[in-house]
């Protein structure tokens, strides 16, 4: 359901579900884990093996310059995709030259020229009206001007378009280009499988751009173009400045696909923190309501440890929401502050604390009694839900209690 929620063909998701159930059944558990721990393991590892390709990295010609052919569908972002890579391999120390092959659009060129100037790199603008000839000018251009690279950005296409599919060619047999990568829209779903299988057949893809993922799509176009033609990602557009482009990762993708967070390294975090046995104690505890600010303490000195708050709330399915600025680390500071600056019977005992131990715990910790009163109303609050946790009310409690760090 995750994957077809994703926009993942049928067909891929039929083919990945029957690989992950081959070496799930029978595969031993290992002890830490439960076995549902384990399965999202193996789920994680295949859809990330799916994902990776063997050459992700950008080939680099033997003789300058290295020639990058855009190509894909109008408004799949080909020309902002330029100049973002005009950008990246700019900060790699690189010196790329940008063109555009557009003659049939309006402005299309214009418009390069313009993205070229924000992302501080040079750009062809020689006039033409040939797109084999502009392609062949820009590369001695290149090579006059000591450019190492060469982003040539082709004519996009409101669908499958056959005219315009071999002047592509033609541009392609002309230029000899050391990458052909085709731009995918992460919104545009099952066209972005059909129109990529179109441009493989004709032109030999070598890699894939994913663009717009700084929406809400979940990027399930993505597995599907890289399944069905083979074709490695290479890089993910992440928003619209010249800046918003990086390398892919299949790690952070497959978490984004699944809807997920990032479960496994939680949970690894987790393994490495608590000791075996001590969920049994503290379950134990909250049943009894045997809770108390030592224990509170001890637990926030360990969640502490696995990361910062704003990382774990990251990591956790339906709490991605919560970053951003809503988590408040500070908060989590003064909260130690204050429980350190009582004493262990006071730990213990939180219902003997009048409005005079307050005061002097509010002066100890540099707090005010206002946040004191707060600590211990929310403490009072924690302890019910975490009687909830051992009966099983675990989504609905995790929630709370991470609501109660925001600002």
């Amino acid at each position: 359901m995750a994957l077809l929620e994703a926009d993942v063909n049928v067909q891929v998701a039929q083919q990945f579900l029957s690989r992950v159930r081959e070496r799930a059944i029978g595969d031993e558990v290992l002890k830490s884990l439960t076995p549902g721990q384990h399965l999202v393991g193996i789920v994680r590892e295949e859809l990330e093996a799916l994902l990776k390709g063997p050459d992700q990295k950008l080939k680099i010609s033997a003789m300058p310059p290295t020639t990058l052919v855009l190509c894909g569908l109008q408004g799949s972002g080909k020309t902002t995709t330029a100049g973002k890579l005009g950008w990246l391999l700019k900060e790699r120390g690189n010196l790329p030259l940008l063109t555009s092959v557009d003659v049939h659009r309006p402005a299309a060129r214009e418009q390069l020229a313009t993205v070229a100037r924000a992302a501080q790199v040079r750009c062809f603008e020689e006039a033409g009206e040939d797109p084999v000839d502009l392609a062949a000018r820009s590369v001695y251009a290149a090579r006059q001007t000591g450019c190492d690279f060469l982003i040539v950005d082709s004519a996009g296409r409101l669908q499958i378009d056959q005219k315009l599919m071999e002047e592509l060619a033609r541009v392609v047999e002309r230029v000899q280009p050391t990458e052909i990568l085709y731009v995918a829209d992460a919104m545009s779903g099952q066209d972005a499988v059909r129109s990529a299988l179109e441009f493989h057949r004709r032109v030999n893809l070598t890699g894939i751009v994913l663009t717009k993922l700084d929406g809400d799509a979940r990027g399930g176009a993505a597995l599907s173009v890289r399944s069905i033609t083979g074709v490695p990602i290479k890089f993910a557009g992440m928003g619209e400045r010249p800046e918003d482009l990086e390398p892919f990762y299949p790690d952070r993708m497959a978490s984004r696909i699944l809807g997920m967070g990032d479960v496994l390294s939680l949970v690894e975090r987790a393994q490495s923190t608590f000791r075996e046995g001590e969920a049994e104690k503290l379950q134990h505890k909250f049943k009894k309501q045997a809770f108390t600010l030592e224990d509170f303490l001890e637990q926030l000195g360990k969640i502490r440890r696995m990361g910062t708050l704003k990382e774990i709330m990251g990591m956790i399915p339906g709490l991605q929401g919560m970053e951003d600025g809503q988590v408040d680390e500070g908060r989590m500071v003064r909260t130690e502050a204050i429980i350190r600056s009582m004493t262990g019977h006071e730990r213990r005992t939180p219902e003997i604390l009048d409005g005079s131990r307050r005061r002097r715990i509010a002066r100890g910790s540099g707090t005010t009694v206002q946040e004191v009163n707060e600590l211990l109303r929310q403490f009072k609050q924690a302890r019910k839900m975490m009687r909830l946790f051992s009966k099983g009310g675990q989504g609905s409690s995790l929630k709370s209690l991470a609501r109660s760090f925001k600002r």
